[in-house]
């Protein structure tokens, strides 16, 4: 009787080492949520849709896009800590919610670092400096110097206080000794709106959310933020190009779910971006929108996320950038 019993308590301890696997194999067998901090409309929004459809199409279960903006993406990214660690809950982070609102916001109620299962990265997005059609300076040298002649005369929008366009903006102001006055909004859309009607100057914005109306003529881009022109704006010059070098404050944007996921769910889901992010077409729906297509590992995000948290200190502290 005593070996029959260990017989089967030894099959009971197989059986329960077991479950990860089975739980890895069999995820998901229910609609995954994947929260966008932020409205939609933006580049967050437009990256996150792509992705989901590409992981609904893999995985055979939809994955629901669920926006919660506020807080420069603080209030989705604060949602996502505190759900379940089960796999059913993701994050689409960026720079903003995960490397910059830690820096602003004393009272964050998530920490970057311990609330989250970072697991890949999805991509870079070079941002675009945009104006109002309006606007008289029609380069970057141009805008330099009228800003420097009438300080606090133009305006910029951005995605909210710790976003990754008013963190560029910022840094750009830094480096230029130009005073431009900021307006937060909920969101790279609402910014945008608002700068189709004049409301605002300037945004520094991802192409996708900007690029049709480039093309109409509404807006005009004065550079690119990145080391190379864009494959779909070949004409527009760089920073570099235009007299500012070594500006490069592109955001990038990865997946992530709350701390305690178990690891094997982690390293399934990280295999199905990988896969996904790695298809012909996710690279020409992407590459129109002006996105970088950029995977890792979980390990290797996360260490992006500390270093970004280091790196973006000194211009959050040298700007005085602060939630207003």
């Amino acid at each position: 009787m005593k070996s029959r019993a260990f017989l089967i308590s030894l099959l009971s301890l197989a059986a329960l080492s077991s479950l990860p696997a089975q739980a890895q194999s069999s995820f998901p067998n229910r609609p995954v949520k994947l929260v966008i901090p932020f409205p939609p409309g933006g580049s967050t929004d437009i990256i996150g849709r792509a992705l989901a459809q590409q992981l609904s199409d893999l995985w055979g279960k939809q994955v629901v896009v669920d926006n919660r903006p506020g807080a420069g993406g603080s209030i989705g990214a604060d949602f996502v800590a505190k759900s379940p660690a089960d796999g059913y809950t993701l994050l689409l982070g960026h720079t903003g919610t995960m490397s910059v609102n830690p820096l602003l916001y004393p009272k964050l109620p998530y920490d970057p670092v311990k609330s989250f299962e970072p697991i890949s990265l999805v991509t870079l997005l070079p941002l675009l400096f945009v104006a109002n059609a309006s606007l008289e300076p029609k380069n970057v040298g141009e805008l330099i110097s009228y800003t420097q002649a009438n300080p606090g005369k133009l305006n910029y929008g951005s995605a909210g206080n710790g976003s990754a366009n008013h963190l560029a903006m910022e840094y750009f102001k830094l480096l230029t000794k130009t005073n431009i006055v900021h307006v937060p909004y909920k969101g790279t859309g609402p910014a945008v709106t608002d700068l189709l009607s004049n409301q605002v100057s300037l945004v520094m914005v991802g192409a996708a959310t900007v690029l049709p109306h480039i093309q109409t003529g509404r807006l005009k881009v004065l550079a690119v933020a990145s080391p190379k022109r864009l494959e779909v704006l070949p004409d527009t010059p760089t920073m570099a190009e235009s007299g500012l070098r070594n500006f490069d404050p592109s955001p990038w944007f990865g997946i992530l779910a709350p701390a305690g996921t178990p690891p094997e769910l982690v390293t399934k889901i990280n295999a199905d971006i990988v896969k996904v992010m790695g298809t012909e077409r996710s690279r020409k729906a992407l590459a129109s929108e002006g996105a970088i297509i950029t995977t890792n590992t979980p390990q290797q995000f996360g260490e992006l996320i500390k270093a970004d948290l280091v790196r973006w200190s000194k211009v959050v502290k040298d700007s005085g950038m602060k939630v207003e």
